[in-house]
């Protein structure tokens, strides 16, 4: 299959500042690609957008197989779209299959109204085993969004697991959906995800279920107080929903806007995405260096022996590992803008990362 042909710097960041949603999901397959030409391409797009992104609230929207948070997700959507008149993003992120990296993507059309209305827009990307529940370049494709007008980014991540607490790097409520009746639910919640979550919602609390919901409510609620407190003095609550009826999905809405308005107002808004920054940035830097690793002729040219010698117990992983990174570090290229050698004493020697710069 041809690559579509790509569009100008300056042709995608007017159609994302304008609102212009081919243009949008154009620019965001811009980001999401893996081919060394789109690096740059990539980076202009978001330069020439960054000053009018950031404006924003972003909900992370997490919770066990067989929740409903798709469903969870549309009815919340509709609510902000239809109750509130304001725009809505979705990012949702199927797992991809360790064996072919495919990805089904069928979130969209399981989103059945919201998929239908003009201000929402809905981006299903494959996960492609990034660690994190998220696909690998969910931070870009908020700015992205953000710059094209949408001010409420609904991030659904592929479920709970040890590596999903990733999506509290990138949003502002974390919010956890689970069902009641379904055994001990909570022993198999990760505690990390339990100590940064700032809700968690009951869904299905509806017919014979929501009796269950509401003892669960309380369980949950108990448990969750045995936490030390939020810097932040945010106190996670327990409510019980149900997507399917309707209810209840208001008033978790109102309880995400109080809680913007608590954070922005006590300053930890902004401390919070200052923070989020900067783990970006380290996040793209160790990202860069293993990029460079790899790529280094050196280590490309030994790894495979000693890949086998470690296999076969003829050689331990540490001593493997030591010898890659001095090969790496003999053999890496200078800094950019650095006149001295390469081997320089006075400074360690290490990779080109200037692509994820830009002037």
């Amino acid at each position: 299959m041809r690559r579509r042909r790509r569009l100008t710097p300056e042709a995608y960041i007017d159609g994302v500042l304008q609102g212009n949603r081919v243009t949008l999901a154009r620019a965001i397959t811009v980001i999401e690609s893996d081919l060394p030409s789109d690096g740059e391409l990539a980076a202009e797009i978001l330069q020439g957008i960054i000053g009018e992104s950031g404006d924003s609230l972003r909900v992370g929207i997490t919770g066990v197989p067989g929740v409903g948070k798709s469903t969870f997700i549309d009815v919340l959507g509709m609510h902000i779209l239809r109750d509130r008149g304001e725009k809505v993003a979705v990012l949702s992120v199927d797992p991809s299959s360790p064996v072919s990296g495919g990805s089904i993507l069928g979130d969209k059309t399981r989103m059945e109204r919201l998929s239908v209305e003009e201000h929402a827009f809905i981006r299903p990307s494959p996960s492609r085993g990034h660690l994190g529940g998220v696909a690998r370049r969910t931070r870009e494709t908020i700015l992205l969004c953000e710059a094209a007008g949408y001010r409420n980014i609904l991030v659904e991540t592929v479920g709970v697991g040890q590596s999903e607490t990733a999506v509290r790097s990138m949003t502002d409520f974390f919010l956890l959906l689970m069902l009641a009746g379904a055994g001990d639910e909570l022993q198999g919640i990760k505690r990390g995800i339990l100590e940064m979550l700032d809700a968690m919602a009951i869904n299905k609390a509806d017919g014979d279920n929501l009796r269950a919901a509401q003892r669960a409510r309380v369980e949950y609620a108990g448990a969750l107080h045995l936490f030390p407190p939020s810097p932040d003095g945010w106190v996670p609550r327990v409510v019980t929903c149900s997507a399917q009826a309707g209810e209840g999905i208001g008033e978790i809405w109102e309880m995400v806007i109080q809680h913007h308005e608590k954070m922005r107002a006590s300053g930890w808004f902004l401390r919070r995405r200052r923070q989020q920054a900067l783990a970006w940035m380290r996040e793209l830097v160790l990202a860069g260096l293993e990029q460079e690793f790899y790529g280094n002729p050196a280590v490309r040219a030994r790894l495979p022996e000693l890949e086998a010698a470690v296999r076969n117990a003829h050689a331990t992983s540490f001593t493997a590992a030591r010898e890659l990174l001095s090969l790496f570090r003999n053999h890496a290229p200078m800094y950019a803008g650095d006149a001295s050698p390469a081997h320089s004493p006075s400074r360690p020697p290490g990779p080109d990362i200037s692509f994820l710069t830009k002037e």
